[in-house]
């Protein structure tokens, strides 16, 4: 009960979420951290140290209204991002979220989920590297979550990665497909 799990991204969300976990007298925290390297993300940098403690923030935008959300946590958010760059070569508007806790996310005003996550919006893609269970709230019935919901596979990251469809170009054909059925 109370638990607050916390799964930053990269360096930047790290620290935040360090802060965030000292500074909270209520209720345990777990941060879930990656063992892989992880690049410094465009972005964390100037929003992280605000945005973690509220949940989930957009960490790339587009102009306009987006075709898609990409929402995603820890290591994931970078694939979002790669994604995104290959969705806008073919014209599309995408926006990327990094939600490092739902929990925080929850607590936060209608207003701001609403504007982090537009209710209008309805062609949505989560990225999660483990069971995908808890990511439909986010996306919806029109939304896709790419998961894993199998046991068993031992190989070099790199080629689970593919294995289970976690490559850039996976990601943009789900994407694709949810955007059409939208």
């Amino acid at each position: 009960p109370n638990l607050t799990v916390l799964r930053p991204a990269d360096a930047n969300e790290t620290i935040a979420a360090y802060r965030y976990a000292v500074s909270r007298s209520k209720g345990p925290i777990a941060m879930i951290l990656s063992r892989q390297g992880l690049p410094i993300l465009e972005g964390t940098k100037e929003k992280a140290t605000e945005s973690v403690a509220r949940g989930a923030y957009i960490l790339s935008d587009t102009d306009g209204t987006p075709d898609l959300l990409l929402i995603a946590s820890g290591s994931e958010v970078s694939l979002a991002l790669s994604a995104k760059q290959k969705l806008e070569t073919k014209g599309r508007r995408i926006r990327v979220i990094s939600m490092p806790s739902w929990e925080l996310f929850e607590q936060q005003p209608q207003e701001y989920k609403d504007k982090v996550l537009p209710p209008d919006v309805k062609a949505r893609v989560a990225i999660e590297m483990a069971h995908p269970l808890g990511w439909e709230r986010y996306v919806g019935d029109k939304g896709k979550v790419l998961g894993i919901t199998r046991f068993g596979a031992s190989a070099p990251g790199t080629k689970l990665m593919e294995e289970y469809g976690f490559t850039p170009e996976h990601v943009v054909a789900i994407a694709e497909k949810v955007i059409a059925t939208s």
